[in-house]
């Protein structure tokens, strides 16, 4: 109601059609730059697709409904001509679509996804931080993809003997907004911390990185120490982590541990880490959650908010969940290895540009002064799918590109609110295994060699 108030007292607000959003990111200087990426990489392209209207048409049949992609391209060719207009008209057919899909580098879509990277940034420099971090959540998952003979080659099987071929998608969220901010792709065989020791380069200062406890392991600790970036892992039973006194598991909260190299790690000059252990305590004493930091203040990073950190990661689960579901994204439609890539390239972009409307649409609300001591609890979070009927009702009425309405649209797009008050899994499903909590890391005693040595090390850094 606040919405349509201020319309009517101002006719300009929230009156922008899709295309007038989508130029706050897309800029002419991103699309100058994506240009100039595709002419230092390919010597020839089409002159009728060219870099805008290829990539335009991969965004919008992402977002268009319909049941195959020849569907798809005929309701996102109207809109991709409304877009366009009096420059030339993209191409006829989806076949011809394809054919320059499959010659378009993908630095070109790697480029558009790094400047939507830095259009977040800049609009949302207000609210990024959260009491001093940046918290950026990280996860994997698979996508199916068809049974070619090409994909069943190159991709290989991930799970069991005659399954269907898959990709491995990484992706780093903002935990506060559940907004992708870099992903990366694999065979689904692929290792997820590979993928993320790849993805360090393109975190922001301040960035706080939450993982769950597939992200374990000396090596990959040791490499974010050595890069300066703060972590919050959580353990399992597979680690072993030592403290300089006994200590006893019933009573552990939080205290300083070691994580020490194994004997061939140890060879190749690693040193032990000094790091600190959080114990987040949960209803039943199976589900603590325990985290590794390397944050080692208790002031920057008090208990409660390393609880909190964490508890914000299952917007990495839903991030992946509007892909698949929402997107319809369960399984991949390209049927081979070049255009596979590039179409998750594209679908992740599409993905990043709607969740971003949307909460650029929602910030605004956030803008009044909150009473409360944790505002970040109370956020207006948007609804995925209710931005994707808005985009689809813009892309359905595409002879008229100024609706008004669609802006409205945006900031009417909240999520429920709703106090949970049963599990997240509704029923058990078919053969599939029960999920089971991780156990707690095992704490051991440092034994008088290892203390020897962490003094010789002190007085070495000394």
């Amino acid at each position: 109601m606040k919405a349509q108030r201020s319309a009517r007292k101002n006719p300009r607000r929230l009156r922008r059609s899709l295309v007038e959003i989508l130029r706050e990111f897309l800029t002419p200087a991103l699309w100058k730059q994506a240009h100039h990426v595709r002419r230092r990489t390919q010597k020839k392209s089409s002159s009728r697709w060219m870099v805008q209207p290829l990539v335009l048409m991969l965004l919008l049949m992402t977002w268009s409904k319909g049941d195959s992609q020849a569907e798809r391209f005929e309701a996102a060719k109207g809109y991709c001509q409304v877009w366009l207009q009096r420059r030339r008209n993209p191409g006829k057919t989806v076949q011809g679509f394809q054919k320059a899909l499959a010659r378009l580098p993908l630095a070109v879509l790697r480029t558009m996804a790094a400047g939507v990277r830095a259009v977040l940034a800049a609009r949302l420099s207000d609210q990024w931080l959260v009491e001093g971090f940046i918290p950026i959540g990280c996860d994997g998952s698979r996508v199916e993809c068809p049974r070619t003979t090409e994909l069943e080659e190159r991709m290989g099987q991930a799970g069991k003997d005659k399954s269907a071929p898959t990709l491995w998608v990484t992706a780093l969220v903002h935990l506060r907004w559940g907004v992708p901010w870099a992903w990366r792709f694999g065979k689904g065989t692929a290792s997820e911390r590979e993928h993320l020791g790849h993805l360090l380069s393109v975190l922001p200062r301040s960035a706080l990185l939450v993982a769950d406890a597939g992200y374990f392991g000396f090596r990959l600790a040791e490499q974010l120490v050595h890069k300066h970036v703060m972590f919050l892992l959580r353990m399992s039973s597979n680690v072993t982590l030592y403290t300089r006194e006994h200590v006893r598991l019933e009573h552990y909260r939080e205290g300083e541990v070691y994580y020490w190299p194994s004997r061939k790690d140890q060879k190749a000059g690693a040193k032990p880490l000094h790091l600190r252990l959080i114990r987040i305590r949960a209803k039943r004493r199976r589900n603590d959650v325990w985290l590794l930091t390397n944050v080692m203040d208790k002031t920057r990073l008090r208990h409660g908010l390393a609880g909190r950190m964490y508890r914000w990661r299952w917007q990495n689960e839903g991030c992946f969940r509007t892909y698949k579901h929402t997107l319809k994204k369960v399984k991949l439609v390209s049927r081979t290895v070049r255009l596979v890539h590039r179409e998750a390239e594209g679908s992740w972009l599409a993905l990043q540009l709607l969740l971003a409307q949307g909460v650029l649409a929602q910030t605004a609300q956030l803008a009044k002064p909150v009473a409360t001591a944790c505002a970040c609890e109370q956020e207006v979070k948007c609804s995925p799918r209710k931005i994707l009927i808005a985009i689809r009702d813009e892309i359905k009425n595409a002879p008229q590109p100024r609706r008004p309405k669609y802006e409205q649209r945006l900031h009417e797009a909240h999520a429920e609110r709703r106090q949970r008050t049963s599990a997240k899994a509704s029923r058990v499903w078919p053969r599939r295994k029960p999920h089971l909590a991780p156990k707690p890391p095992e704490l051991r005693k440092l034994s008088v060699a290892q203390k020897s040595e962490l003094e010789r090390l002190e007085s070495k850094a000394a």
